[in-house]
């Protein structure tokens, strides 16, 4: 199972507030720890993103990530709406 690293401390807050404003975040978090390739809409992003993968948290929540799977562990490096591309 992957554990979730934050890469800064704004979107450490950032996540953690929509977190108290949604319960169901918690449990696709869990999700994508199982499986950050495939769950809750993982994609992989183009362009100037390219390497990085993108979910859906929730209406219009998104969380950009990156994935490292030599350390089990799955990057946040940003979370917001889709003004975050």
């Amino acid at each position: 199972m992957y554990e979730i690293y934050t890469a800064n401390n704004r979107t450490e807050k950032l996540l953690y507030c929509y977190i108290k404003e949604r319960q169901d975040i918690e449990g696709k978090l869990q999700r994508l720890k199982q499986s950050p390739r495939t769950e809750i809409g993982a994609h992989p992003l183009h362009g100037k993103l390219a390497g990085k993968w993108s979910c859906w948290l929730g209406e219009n929540i998104r969380m950009i990530y990156s994935i490292d799977d030599r350390n089990k562990r799955i990057i946040v490096e940003a979370v917001g709406t889709h003004k975050i591309y």
